[in-house]
């Protein structure tokens, strides 16, 4: 499916000290998404139109978050 150089660690994970990484690499026409802690378990994957939709959804509502 995706070798080891495609997957991207979110930028709002941690360090590595053991707390949940997420990453996500891109396969046309479809998003992939893993633990970075269980890279060999199957990732989510999402077509990527709806995977763009839920991205700008999340920075929408940190936006107002961020406002209150």
């Amino acid at each position: 499916m995706t070798s080891p150089d495609d997957w991207r660690k979110s930028s709002y994970s941690g360090s590595g000290d053991g707390n949940a990484c997420v990453e996500v690499s891109h396969r046309h026409p479809h998003i992939a998404v893993r633990d970075s802690k269980t890279p060999a378990r199957t990732p989510l994957t999402f077509p990527a139109g709806a995977f763009t939709t839920f991205v700008a959804a999340l920075k929408a509502d940190d936006h107002l978050t961020a406002e209150r």
